[in-house]
């Protein structure tokens, strides 16, 4: 367990695949997880459980397309448990579908979630750590690299998630700015798809996917490295994936 290296660190979409996943490694390794999303009944489930094994967690209740939201959840981290050292922006949704079927309310939707949830993160935590230093780990995808179809707003998301995490950590020098892009993960991401092909699609390219403690872990590695070194990226894939 760390004793003086132990940190704050505020998870969002905790409550199930890789942020739950997220949380349990690292309050295992000592690290004071606070536990965000917006179905409260299992972050305190799950803050339970983390305690009972000798943890420290807390659960919010966050929507993270609200910026007043996300910055009200921050400051009563800061009050009761002090400034946060890591933001993990792991939030998102994934209802993929062909861009024909229109399905509007749906792209909106990973938009404000994939996109502009993870600035109202970022803004929540931006001017604390510009003054004492921090870390932003931000989830991408593979889909932040490739474009595949009934994907495309969904990589279009993922691709500003990219290049808004690279142009922070070039304007930032105090704050170390690192994106995950998994390949395949098992998740709750998929059930939102509602295109009846593409759910087909999509049960068959998941029968290799990653268990989210390998995405948890590589989270746990780029934490732990010193002062002065930067995970910029990490792409973790299934051995067997193809893409």
């Amino acid at each position: 367990m760390l004793t003086n290296n132990a940190k704050i660190i505020l998870i969002t979409g905790a409550s199930s695949g890789i942020g739950e996943a997220t949380a349990k490694v690292l309050a295992k390794a000592g690290h004071k997880v606070m536990l965000a999303a917006r179905r409260i009944d299992r972050l305190e489930l799950l803050a339970k459980t983390i305690t009972h094994d000798g943890g420290t967690a807390k659960a919010y209740a966050l929507d993270v397309v609200s910026r007043d939201n996300f910055t009200a959840v921050v400051a009563a981290i800061t009050e009761e448990f002090g400034p946060v050292d890591v933001l993990v922006n792991n939030a998102g949704l994934m209802p993929l579908s062909p861009m024909g079927t229109l399905k509007t309310n749906e792209w909106d939707q990973m938009i404000d979630v994939n996109i502009k949830g993870v600035l109202n993160g970022i803004a929540s935590v931006l001017t604390s750590m510009e003054h004492r230093g921090g870390h932003i780990i931000n989830i991408a995808s593979i889909a932040a690299h490739s474009v595949f179809p009934t994907a495309a707003v969904y990589c279009g998301t993922k691709f500003a998630v990219r290049a808004i995490s690279n142009g922070l950590r070039m304007e930032s020098k105090k704050v170390r700015v690192t994106i995950f892009s998994p390949g395949v993960v098992e998740s709750e991401l998929a059930h939102t798809t509602t295109d009846t092909a593409t759910r087909e699609w999509l049960e068959d390219f998941r029968k290799v996917a990653l268990k989210p403690e390998a995405i948890a872990n590589a989270i746990a590695y780029a934490i732990e490295q010193p002062e002065g070194v930067n995970i910029d990226e990490l792409i973790v894939q299934p051995t067997q994936s193809s893409y």
